[in-house]
């Protein structure tokens, strides 16, 4: 695939190069601004499971439990 779009950009290589440079930037441009934000939602990075809840009662790392 990559090869295919070398061969069809115009130009000599340094050309080939830049055209290739800001095509890959449209695309991460594309995918942060289009993709990214569409999917974050169908996504589960915010389904918590870990809420302390079965800690049995033991404070975090070097906290000392109140009576």
């Amino acid at each position: 695939m990559y090869g295919w779009i070398w061969r069809h950009l115009p130009g000599n290589a340094w050309v080939r190069a830049l055209i290739s440079l800001a095509l890959l930037l449209a695309v991460v441009y594309g995918l942060f601004q289009y993709v990214f934000p569409w999917a974050e939602p169908l996504l589960p990075f915010n389904d918590v499971t870990v809420d302390g809840a079965g800690d049995g009662g033991a404070g975090a790392a070097g906290e000392e439990e109140t009576p």
